[in-house]
């Protein structure tokens, strides 16, 4: 089936300011608990917003000055005081390459029919050329940086007004600026190999979003693939409907998390996050990216309220973490199906058992069980001619690894 890239979360301003506030010894261990190939998850795919998002501390920019066509005024300096830090110290403990996918939430404000970053708002029509150039200046300065961007998206959640930073396109929109502007700034500057995914939103309107987009060739020929969340009904046939359609391009689960945080200590999290990988895994989806790698004990900072859950919560005094039970469901797939697994059939003959499986590089054989209903369950694990007698207690998580020769 298809080659898995990876697993992570998203850098955001307020998973990197919570991580700057750590004692010491706790900000090691979140690195070491999430990046560490050996010790940890070993997360290897990542997000960054491009510009702010309601988890930071404000609105910002890149090009803050109206008029500023020519982007005179870009600026990635807001960057390198929280976010470049946490992702710099990131790399240094992962040891191995970092695949971060940026997303805008808003274009400047300047830029936009509403001259403000929060509440929805159109990219104004003469401010797309000078829009398309801000990827490529953002992605320039990252690398100037030593932080390789591997991908954008065109837009963060491109059908939500917001509260918060928000853009609306629809999907004529969303492919007219992908074939006229942003497909071609990234090809003049010789940034072509930048993946572009489109859409970034739910996959209630996945099938319909992407199919505008990808039947039109001009446009197509620049998009990747399409990424997708989790906020609506669960819609998983979607992203089979898609892949079916369209096999030549990638799926990508983009952000999701428990809204309305931080639910500390429940199991249900567990469960939501293993039920969502092994489904979109087994649809046809080639990594999954968790929100807010970690965050404050409400859930935040968030300039909205936003309060959400993440993998990883810090205590009141900065000096402890609390793991909660999402952050172990991550590592159930970050930690043994690794970048380049490909993913092996895989089906199990109770419904109440989800299952999906990889084999890695080296030859091991991952398969990922999920137990979600009240009664235990008693089953053979099968491979070929070998099989094995396995127990999963109720609302269980259990990864078998073995080898697959």
């Amino acid at each position: 089936m298809q080659t898995l890239l990876g697993f992570g979360g998203a850098f955001t301003e307020a998973a990197a300011i919570t991580w700057q506030q750590l004692a010491p010894a706790a900000a090691d261990e979140f690195l070491r608990a999430c990046f560490s190939p050996g010790e940890g998850h070993g997360y290897t795919l990542c997000r960054v917003p491009m510009g702010s998002s309601d988890f930071g501390l404000g609105n910002h920019a890149h090009a803050e000055t109206p008029g500023d066509f020519e982007l005179v005024s870009f600026s990635i300096a807001r960057d390198r005081r929280h976010i470049l830090p946490l992702i710099h110290a990131a790399q240094a403990v992962a040891g191995r390459p970092l695949q971060l996918l940026a997303s805008p939430w808003s274009p400047p404000a300047w830029m936009k029919t509403t001259g403000a970053m929060n509440h929805g708002g159109r990219l104004r029509p003469e401010c797309r050329a000078a829009w398309a150039q801000c990827y490529v200046k953002f992605i320039q300065a990252y690398a100037a940086e030593g932080v390789p961007i591997w991908g954008v998206s065109v837009q963060n959640e491109p059908q939500a007004v917001q509260r918060w930073d928000s853009c609306i396109y629809s999907a004529e929109e969303e492919r007219d600026f992908v074939r006229d502007h942003l497909g071609p700034a990234l090809h003049a500057a010789g940034l072509a190999e930048v993946k572009v995914v489109v859409h970034d939103h739910n996959r209630d309107e996945l099938l319909q979003r992407a199919a505008t987009i990808y039947a039109d060739p001009e446009a197509a020929k620049y998009v990747w693939g399409a990424g997708f969340h989790w906020y609506v009904e669960d819609h998983f046939d979607h992203v089979q409907r898609l892949h079916d359609a369209w096999p030549d391009k990638a799926l990508l689960f983009t952000e999701g998390c428990q809204e309305g945080g931080p639910h500390h200590g429940a199991w249900a999290l567990a469960e939501r996050y293993a039920r969502s990988i092994i489904q979109d895994l087994n649809h046809w989806t080639v990594g999954w990216i968790d929100w807010n790698l970690l965050l404050d004990e409400r859930g935040g900072p968030n300039h909205v309220g936003n309060y959400c859950s993440a993998p990883v919560l810090a205590d009141a005094s900065r000096a402890a973490l609390h793991f909660q039970s999402s952050h172990a469901a991550l590592g159930h797939f970050a930690r043994f199906m690794q970048p380049g697994a490909q993913r092996v059939l895989c089906a199990a003959t109770r419904e109440s058992l989800e299952c999906t499986a990889a084999v890695n590089p080296d030859g091991r054989l991952a398969v990922v069980l999920l137990n979600r209903s009240e009664i235990a369950l008693d089953f053979n694990l099968q491979l070929g001619a070998d099989h094995a007698a396995l127990h999963l207690p109720a609302h269980a998580l259990l990864t078998i690894q073995a080898d697959a020769g």
